[in-house]
Order: C-alpha cells, then sequence, then structure tokens
C-alpha cells in the first residue's frame, strides 16, 4: 500500500520570493481600480480596468481560473457579502462596495480586496458604512500583526473577533473565511476570522495566508443568488470585505500584496514587516 504525502503548506525561501510579484500586481490592480470608484461608474468597467493591469504587467487575472468564472474582480455591493460578478451595475452615490481582485504570475498567486463608500449620498447612510468598512479594515490589520508573534493560525481568528467586537455589534460571516494561498489561489490551511476550537497549524517560516474578514452590519445569515456567485445578506444589511495576503518567512512576516509590506497599517499596532530575503 503506498501513502501519499500530502502537499505541505510551508513554502521554501524560493517559493516565498516567486509569490512577491503577484502580490504586487494584484494591489496595482487595485489600486488603479480604487481610483475609478466614483458615482456612475459600472462594475464591469472597473474590472476592465483591473484586467488591464494585470495583463499589462505580465500577469493572469486568476479569478478567471476559477471554473465558470469569466472576471477578473468580484465587486460586491451594499448587502452583498462576497462574489458579486461585474455586469452593467450602476455605483450610486453612498453605496458601499467591496471590491476582490487576484494575479498568477508563473504559476504563484495574489489575492487582496478592499472596501470603500463611493463618495456622495446619504450623509448618515455613508457614515454607517464607513463605520462598518473601518471596523472591517481595522480587524484585518490586528489579524496580520497577530500573525507576527502567534504560535499557531487560530490565535489570529481570535484576535479578529476580538477586534470587531471591540467597536460595536457586528456580523462575524462564517460561511466564508481566509485560506493558504500559493501556487493555487485557494489553499489550506483555512483561516478562520473568529474563535475556533484546537490550535490550527504552526505559525512558522513558510506559512502564507489570506487573511480576509467579512463584516456585517445585521445578520451572518447569507444566501447566494441564482446566478450561483454572489453571497448577500439575508437581512438586506450592508457588508464589508478586506483582505491580504501575508507570508511569514525566517525573519518576520511581510504583506505580499501591499508594497510596503504592510508597514502603513501595521505601524499603529506595533509591528514592523521585514522584506522577504
Amino acid at each position: 500500500m503506498v501513502r501519499l504525502r500530502k502537499p505541505s503548506i510551508y513554502k521554501t525561501p524560493d517559493e516565498l520570493r516567486a509569490m512577491v510579484r503577484p502580490g504586487l500586481l494584484t494591489e496595482a490592480a487595485l489600486v488603479a481600480v480604487r481610483g475609478a470608484v466614483r458615482p456612475g461608474v459600472t462594475t464591469a468597467e472597473l474590472d476592465t480596468i483591473a484586467e488591464t493591469v494585470i495583463r499589462d504587467g505580465g500577469g493572469i487575472p486568476n479569478f478567471q481560473l476559477v471554473p465558470g468564472y469569466r472576471h477578473t474582480l468580484c465587486v460586491s455591493v451594499n448587502d452583498e457579502i462576497v462574489h458579486g460578478i461585474p455586469g452593467d451595475r450602476v455605483l450610486q452615490a453612498g453605496d458601499i462596495v467591496s471590491i476582490d481582485a487576484g494575479a498568477e504570475v508563473d504559476g504563484w498567486n495574489g489575492d487582496s480586496a478592499f472596501t470603500m463608500v463611493v463618495p456622495g449620498g446619504d450623509a448618515g447612510v455613508t457614515a454607517a458604512r464607513q463605520t462598518l468598512c473601518d471596523t472591517t479594515e481595522r480587524a484585518l490589520w490586528h489579524g496580520v500583526a497577530a500573525l507576527a508573534h502567534a504560535k499557531n493560525l487560530h490565535e489570529v481568528g481570535a484576535v479578529i473577533e476580538d477586534a470587531i467586537d471591540e467597536t460595536g455589534a457586528w456580523g462575524i460571516v462564517e460561511d466564508y473565511t481566509g485560506h493558504g494561498i500559493g501556487r493555487s489561489m485557494h489553499e489550506d490551511p483555512p483561516v478562520f476570522n473568529y474563535r475556533v476550537r484546537g490550535a490550527g497549524p504552526a505559525v512558522k517560516p513558510g506559512l502564507v495566508v489570506a487573511i480576509e474578514p467579512m463584516v456585517t452590519a445585521g445578520t451572518i445569515d447569507s444566501s447566494t443568488d441564482a446566478d450561483e456567485w454572489t453571497v448577500r445578506t439575508l437581512d438586506g444589511s450592508d457588508a464589508a470585505h478586506w483582505e491580504h495576503s501575508v507570508a511569514v518567512h525566517a525573519d518576520g512576516i511581510w504583506v505580499l500584496t501591499a508594497s510596503d509590506g504592510g508597514a502603513s497599517g501595521l505601524a499603529p499596532l506595533g509591528v514592523t514587516p521585514v522584506p522577504i530575503p
């Protein structure tokens, strides 16, 4: 009887270095898209911008490699949590929009997401949505910072949960989690955004994970639209989604999908990222 060895979740130093380029290309696509978000733009127009940046940079939009999906972005608006399909939807002033993208370069993957409120609209609605956006981003950075000193991966989820709970009564989506990333966009191990039993895998050099809290202003219960992709809250409450791909190496951590390695987001938390040698 032959036992097949399960692939290791830990990358070699050379493999970590190979993941820098797709991370930066993913960031470049999202920066371009963010600059184009305004009232009146369609989600399909944003998708075209992202695809152009990735292909011009020598990459492949890795979302297009997922069976049945032909777009570069997921664009989720208002009550949509994740996996919103770009199309003819026109963004309105005051919408809260989550934009998720990934690039593959030389067989290695990057994955990242941000949420923003479209400028304009009702001041009260906009303020509430901005608070949700800020809460989710804050939780992301707390989770990334935890990776710098955690011994086991499930510690990260506990820190994310606490960071969210500190700011109010929010819903932490449980049906979707972060994940490992490398040769495939989605790999083991799962990265939970809340406390779970057990310790999880050891946090040690070679671990690369996409940390991505998804937070709602109401219920965590969701449904999937007839398009079989778009996930939205059952109660119609707003949702936000932030994500970064992060590498652990011998000298520290480095956010692969941020050109500064995450320095600006980690500085308030007392963590200094270290470039991959």
